[in-house]
């Protein structure tokens, strides 16, 4: 598949590049040139099967990479989990349930696709025949931080830095991030909130100079953030397999609407489920959950994103987000692909 800048949709690249770029030279994120269309008979037996069978067979509707090596890099990724059936799936009452997605290594959701970041990189490499090596450039409220280090953690080829508020996540989180081990890692504590860190490293990205001085020394940078388009799709499958699931387990027909409710900070996880809906998944609703920093919930009720506004930390530091990258996509999408009109409301925020 080919994905197209939301600032500059005339020059399209292969997914698999995407991957190691993170995101555009023109500043925007990448995003399908179209999106497929799902199969949900295919969808329904395949989840009767292991999660990591369904998810490679989402992967490959995007990156143009063999069955065999996708069937490889799910195995292994899902292969860290602590439940057999890496997604559970529970029922609180005859209509509602639950996707747990805390099974992974780190205990944060962020493990499903940051199991298969780096694994999709590593073979993005390979493709491209790309000679100089990745640095992973990272910002964190928490979940995303520990997961991409222990993710990248000793992975060939690759080197990791992650940037976090020093004051702004769970301790856990903290003491996670700041005892991994690794030979490729390293983490940083920014005096400022996630939107602070978040600005800088996409500074860093944007810093031509920089680049150039990293070239020399053998490396470009990428991202393990949910800019990155190879971090975003993984997260596209469980919405499939969920669906599917409660299909093949006969406790939905096959074509019926459901709803998904999903707390959100970056807009990345809920954008993955609109992902889901544009490749034909019968979803209703989205109901996208905030907290205190409820700028999101502003945006959809008054059509305003309005930034500037007092900055709260709650016991959710991961939703603890002013600017949300991920919705730049979903405005590329609303304006009808309209890049120009994105680039202006983007620079204006």
């Amino acid at each position: 598949m080919q994905v197209l800048s939301t600032r500059g949709k005339m020059n399209s690249i292969p997914a698999t590049k995407a991957v190691l770029q993170g995101i555009a030279a023109d500043g925007g994120l990448f995003v399908p040139e179209s999106f497929p269309q799902i199969d949900l008979e295919e969808m329904k037996a395949y989840a009767a099967h292991e999660y990591d069978i369904l998810a490679a067979r989402v992967l490959q509707y995007f990156f143009d990479m063999d069955e065999a090596a996708l069937a490889e890099i799910t195995q292994q990724a899902y292969g860290t989990f602590d439940d057999s059936r890496v997604v559970p799936i529970k029922e609180l009452t005859s209509v509602d349930y639950v996707m747990e997605l805390t099974h992974g290594p780190t205990l944060a959701f962020k493990d499903m696709a940051l199991q298969v970041l780096p694994r999709l990189i590593r073979k993005a490499l390979d493709i491209h025949k790309q000679q100089e090596n990745v640095l992973i450039l990272t910002a964190t409220s928490g979940d995303t931080g520990k997961a991409a280090l222990e993710g990248f953690k000793d992975v060939p080829r690759t080197a990791i830095e992650v940037f976090y508020p020093a004051d702004g996540v769970a301790t856990m989180q903290k003491l996670q991030m700041v005892t991994q081990e690794g030979g490729n890692v390293a983490v940083c504590g920014v005096r400022g909130n996630f939107d602070d860190a978040q600005t800088g490293v996409k500074a860093l990205f944007a810093d031509n100079a920089l680049k150039a001085f990293l070239k020399e020394a053998g490396y470009t940078f990428s991202s393990a953030n949910s800019i990155n388009f190879g971090r975003l799709i993984p997260q596209v499958a469980y919405y499939i397999y969920a669906y599917a699931k409660l299909a093949a387990d006969g406790r939905i027909e096959n074509g019926q609407e459901i709803s998904f409710i999903v707390p959100t900070g970056n807009f990345g996880n809920i954008l993955a489920g609109y992902y889901a809906k544009r490749m034909g998944l019968p979803v209703k609703k989205l109901v996208c959950a905030s907290n205190g920093n409820n700028v999101l919930t502003d945006f959809f009720n008054k059509s305003v994103y309005d930034a500037n506004r007092t900055f709260h930390k709650t016991m959710s530091p991961s939703m603890d987000i002013l600017i949300s990258s991920n919705l730049e996509r979903l405005l590329f999408e609303v304006a009808g692909r309209d890049d120009v009109q994105v680039r202006a409301w983007m620079n204006a925020l």
